[in-house]
């Protein structure tokens, strides 16, 4: 039995785990892996974890130019 997954970090950290185990063949000499960084940026799109992030850096850089203007 598997344990269980609390956080969106530890599912990231299993899948990364995962993907290299059942695939080693992605991995590159120097230990990267960009089929694995691929899979895991798309997981993070369709879960809309990366347009929230961007969305707060963009909320951030205008809160900053508008107190900078003020």
């Amino acid at each position: 039995m598997s344990a269980q997954i609390h956080s969106y970090t530890e599912l990231q950290r299993q899948i990364h785990d995962d993907l290299r185990i059942q695939h080693p063949d992605w991995i590159e000499a120097n230990g990267n892996c960009p089929t694995c960084d691929s899979y895991e940026s798309r997981l993070a799109e369709l879960l809309g974890l990366t347009q929230r992030s961007n969305a707060m850096g963009e909320a951030k850089s205008f809160s900053e130019s508008s107190h900078a203007a003020a």
